[in-house]
């Protein structure tokens, strides 16, 4: 049969369509896992021979903060431990055996353990760690969050910690699964937000045989909630608890991870809580120390669909390049993108751009938002694992369209995409300083996965650190902006972003073919502003606050 020339055309149409994906995919950058050549050899474990219960299964996550002041990100690991609440019996051999780990970064694509020099090896079954300059003397302080009591580890300076968690009156009586630091009433010293998730049993529901046989243990609505706390910074060393004065009250609360930004852009830090299994919360700081949830006023109380999800971590972003800050929120569904479509009011558009159809045979936990191929647009990373199982799932990557929908991209990403974890919390920053932002994941009763973005920098970036004007520590909170002709990128510089981690606190820009921005403005969180005009790609910009 003759072809007609109608045919001929399609024919070479799909095949240079064929062609330009290929292309495409060429050009792609790909994440390399480079966990063992790093010579990172923690290994995450629950401390016992089976998942059997909720606190089992929550954690673990971890922290990106350069500890030593040398320019490089370091990484803390969390690790369960065989606990008398949470372990069966024939796991005792695992007692003491477990502990954190700190990897320093030696500059060179390799980490060394330095747990014992630094005396940060803490033995309890952690969840998550997060860091700042509590006490304001230049260097990064590390507060580490616990079933049981947290651990507040004091920088001395000189590569060592000290733990200071009694005196400073940070051990929270409660299971706490994170912490974010901001200064909620502008005194010059940060305060810390600790999200408290719930009243385990130490297993009495499941012994009585009243559980769930599907789910292999009771879920969250199975215990009673737990208040959140807020802890202000005395400026001495010392915290004292002011969630009641600050209208902070909900009892309920099931907190699964925190972050603190000014999500409305009137100049004060807000704190926005993700939930499990009931709505989640957004509270909107007046200014005067005092908050107020308006999480449903604003659209951010449920998940896809208006039900009260199991949501994740929240992580915050501008998705579509409009000046006003998104939200991303895995979960055990579709996960939800809820975009700030007007001023405080927010639109779920998980389905139109098609996350949903993406994110709903996985169960989501860490996200992250990230333009990995500095092309300018914020992409998707989420981490996947089942929750009550040890059952293995993929990771997604999906990349910004810039026409207000998502491409999955994560089989042309690297090899590290075919496998399966169980994911938890990801954490996210430059760990090479060569321009691109890398991953770290960290997996459930297993190893992590350190993957090296290799070809983000093809294209031009810009990563801007707000520096404190007192201790030239990150200026947490502050929001970063970049103009170019008539575009404008909006970032955060926000460490605690996302399901139980501390990320890398610098604002990173993808520039595309931009090699230079024509003006940064940043919004301090003291209120003040600042710009730089006319700044070359392809650097990092340190910044004082004026």
């Amino acid at each position: 049969m003759r072809e007609t020339p109608t045919w001929q055309w399609v024919r070479r149409g799909l095949l240079w369509s064929l062609i330009a994906a290929g292309a495409a995919a060429a050009e792609l950058p790909k994440f390399t896992d480079i966990t063992e050549s790093a010579g990172i050899r923690f290994r995450h474990s629950l401390g016992d021979d089976e998942l059997s219960n909720i606190v089992e299964g929550t954690g673990p996550g971890g922290a990106l903060f350069d500890y030593d002041n040398d320019g490089d990100l370091d990484i803390y690991f969390v690790n369960g431990c065989w606990h008398p609440d949470v372990s069966d019996n024939r796991g005792r051999r695992y007692r003491g055996k477990h502990r954190n780990a700190l990897y320093r970064n030696n500059g060179d694509g390799t980490f060394t353990d330095v747990t014992d020099e630094a005396g940060v090896g803490d033995k309890g079954f952690g969840m998550s760690a997060t860091a700042a300059d509590y006490d304001n003397d230049g260097d990064l302080d590390l507060y580490v969050l616990n079933y049981g009591p947290n651990v507040l580890y004091r920088n001395n300076g000189d590569g060592t910690f000290t733990d200071v968690t009694r005196e400073a009156g940070l051990e929270v009586p409660v299971w706490s699964l994170h912490a974010a630091w901001f200064d909620y009433n502008e005194d010059g010293w940060l305060d810390v937000y600790v999200a408290d998730y719930l009243t385990y049993d130490k297993g009495a529901f499941q012994r009585t045989g009243a559980y769930y046989a599907v789910e292999n243990y009771p879920g969250p609505l199975s215990y009673p909630g737990a208040q959140d706390r807020l802890y202000r910074n005395n400026g001495d060393g010392t915290f004292t608890d002011v969630t009641r004065e600050a209208g902070l009250k909900r009892p309920d609360g099931r907190a699964m991870s925190v972050v603190a930004a000014d999500l409305d852009r009137d100049g004060d830090q807000d704190v926005y809580v993700t939930n499990d299994a009931m709505p989640n919360d957004f509270w909107v700081n007046d200014g005067k120390g005092h908050f107020t949830n308006e999480a449903l006023m604003m659209g951010i109380a449920f998940g896809e669909g208006g039900q009260g999800a199991s949501s994740m971590g929240p992580t915050v972003g501008d998705v579509d390049r409009d000046g006003r800050l998104d939200l991303l929120i895995p979960d055990m569904g579709y996960s939800c993108l809820l975009l700030q479509t007007l001023p405080g009011l927010f639109t779920d558009v998980t389905a139109q751009c098609q996350l949903a159809r993406m994110c709903g045979q996985y169960a989501g936990w860490g996200g992250g938002l990230i333009d990995y191929d500095n092309d300018g647009w914020l992409d998707v990373f989420i981490a996947n694992g089942n929750p009550h199982h040890l059952y293995t799932e993929e990771d997604l990557l999906a990349r910004n369209e810039h026409n207000g929908t998502f491409r999955d991209v994560s089989k042309l990403s690297g090899d590290y995409f075919y496998t399966k974890h169980v994911g938890r919390g990801a954490a996210f920053g430059d760990l090479d300083n060569d321009g691109d932002i890398d991953i770290v994941v960290f997996n459930l009763n297993d190893r992590p996965a350190v993957l090296r973005n290799d070809g983000g920098n093809r294209r031009h970036w810009l990563t801007v650190a707000p520096l404190r004007k007192d201790t030239r520590m990150a200026a947490l909170g502050a929001i970063v902006e970049a103009r170019i002709g008539k575009e404008r990128m909006v970032v955060p510089a926000l460490a605690v972003n996302g399901y139980l981690v501390n990320n890398d606190p610098r604002a990173h820009f993808g520039l595309g073919d931009h090699d230079h921005v024509d003006r940064i403005e940043i919004f301090w969180p003291s209120g003040k502003r600042s710009q730089v005009e006319d700044v070359k790609a392809d650097q990092f910009l340190e910044v004082i606050e004026p």
